[in-house]
């Protein structure tokens, strides 16, 4: 058994792409578990297989000492015990060997009133879906009580990147791009926790490398970028190789187009997290990841946005960005 051998539930989705990306690039055996090879990705061994079946799952994990389960449902498909009861069959399928999963955590299991967000901070959701989120967790704590498995949780901010789709700026903020017009999300002077994927990609590579040295249960906090609407704004502007009308996203459509969309219904319940400024803090990973780790944020943006714009040049400005917008 190689000790440098992961199996990626759920590769097909933002976080199991990138991360299986992460893994192949340092020299790791990849395995990528999804019902089809939607993007083929080298250097990772595809294994057909259902999130339903225990079977399929402990099939495709075989012998591999690390797990990333990277499996989501449908944003509307969260309640009715669905999330819990995916969750129980990859425990399941995991079985007592103590293997290591790295799951992705969201800041949904903290209130609104929480500014700085560290992991021992206590948690307290203030909606059904961050009840969700909490119960999530407790499964895999209960499961490394047995001493079943290692678990290892990477709670981080909406994801953004070159090529990721049904994302913030695939869904909202360059849906209008073709007709020249960008979107901000958020409220203006108001900070939001951004991850820049191919950055908590490499985090939680860096994670399973040094599991040996960890415990049971580990929670650590992606930083990424914790930027304002109007950092934002800076930052798009530069990257974007034509000229574009930037407008603030309204908020409030989300809970229009609710009354027939029911994923834009749930996304609309969220919508305090682009209206309270909740910063995932963690000196710890800090320190772990090591000084200069990430991606500057607006070479994060520029390399988000260049896809958006398929044969254009883009646009290199030697200015440094505002010092206002740096981060």
């Amino acid at each position: 058994m190689s000790k440098r051998e992961v199996v990626v539930l759920g590769v097909n989705g933002h976080i199991g792409r990138a991360v299986a990306e992460a893994f192949a690039a340092t020299g790791w055996d990849v395995a990528g578990m999804a019902r089809t090879d939607r993007h083929r990705l080298p250097g990772v061994r595809f294994v057909a297989g259902n999130s339903d079946s225990v079977e399929d799952m402990r099939r495709a994990i075989g012998e591999a000492p690390v797990v990333v389960n990277a499996l989501n449902l449908p944003y509307d498909q969260w309640d009715k015990g669905r999330m819990e009861a995916q969750m129980r069959r990859v425990i399941e399928a995991l079985g007592s060997a103590g293997r290591t999963v790295l799951f992705p955590g969201n800041i949904y299991n903290f209130s609104a009133a929480d500014r700085r967000v560290t992991p021992d901070l206590p948690q307290r959701p203030q909606t059904p879906r961050g009840a969700i989120r909490v119960r999530v967790e407790q499964m895999f704590e209960t499961a490394a009580a047995r001493g079943d498995i290692q678990a290892i949780i990477l709670r981080a901010g909406d994801f953004y990147g070159p090529g990721s789709s049904n994302d913030w700026f695939d869904l909202a903020m360059f849906r209008e791009v073709a007709k020249g017009r960008v979107a901000t999300m958020g409220t203006p002077g108001v900070g939001h926790s951004w991850a820049y994927l191919p950055d908590l990609a490499r985090a939680f590579e860096a994670l399973a490398s040094m599991r040996a040295t960890l415990g049971a249960v580990e929670r650590f906090h992606f930083a990424g970028h914790f930027v304002t609407p109007e950092q934002m704004r800076v930052a798009i502007e530069r990257a974007v190789p034509v000229p574009v009308t930037v407008r603030p996203f309204p908020l409030w459509i989300m809970k229009l187009l609710g009354l027939v969309d029911p994923v834009m219904r749930e996304t609309g319940k969220m919508d305090y997290l682009w209206r309270r400024p909740m910063e995932l803090a963690d000196p710890r990973l800090d320190a772990v990841l090591g000084k200069g780790f990430g991606t500057p944020f607006e070479s994060a943006v520029a390399a988000t946005v260049a896809p958006f714009f398929p044969g254009a040049q883009q646009i290199h400005r030697s200015l440094e960005l505002p010092a206002q917008a740096r981060v």
